[in-house]
């Protein structure tokens, strides 16, 4: 077998670094959008900038302005992040479900599971949702966010239940996540069996 004679083939085309860069560290964008999330539950939504997101993704600043041409266009990249990564979650958690389990309970576990050991990565989620009061590039993905979460209660009951379920869950994270206290148990399952007529 012989090599083939490349020597005709003419110069190799100057890499434009953006190619190269990509091909190299192809989740580079997913990790931007995850340092935004970090940044933000730093030091808060008003004080990203590209270049803090940089530092935490570990990247040129280049790169964060390349694929975000602005703060928005990151915050957008960040909140949908924060939302697949929430929706994936709870698909976890609704496979887990036993079929003829106590959907209340079950319910008024998840809510002190974001209150309690998720709390951090609970906060960071409801500012960037919030933002979206402030900057209407988000409000799409927030209300997308809102969807798929009536959407997957609803799988449990049906679409005016797991809508209602949706606003009542996170009711209680945005009360939650402002006091000291964790809620009771019994209180929180006793409005989720209120609503389920269970």
């Amino acid at each position: 077998m012989t090599t083939p004679d490349t020597s005709s083939a003419g110069p190799t085309p100057p890499s434009t670094g953006v190619r190269a860069a990509g091909q190299r560290d192809p989740d580079r964008r997913q990790r931007i959008a995850r340092a935004a999330i970090e940044v933000v539950a730093e030091v808060g939504v008003e004080k990203l900038t590209h270049r803090k997101v940089a530092a935490a993704a570990g990247v040129p600043l280049g790169s964060t302005t390349y694929y975000f041409k602005t703060l928005d266009d990151l915050l957008v990249s960040a909140l949908r992040q924060a939302a697949d990564d929430d929706v994936e979650h709870l698909r976890i958690w609704a496979a887990g479900l036993d079929a003829g389990g106590d959907l209340a309970e079950a319910l008024a576990e998840l809510v002190l599971h974001y209150l309690g050991p998720a709390r951090a990565e609970t906060i960071v989620e409801h500012q960037l949702y919030i933002a979206a009061l402030h900057r209407p590039a988000l409000q799409h993905v927030s209300q997308e966010w809102d969807t798929a979460l009536a959407e997957l209660f609803a799988g449990y009951t049906d679409a005016e239940t797991g809508r209602a379920l949706s606003v009542l869950f996170c009711g209680w994270q945005l009360q939650g996540i402002v006091r000291e206290q964790l809620p009771e148990r019994a209180d929180v399952e006793a409005s989720f069996r209120r609503l389920l007529g269970r």
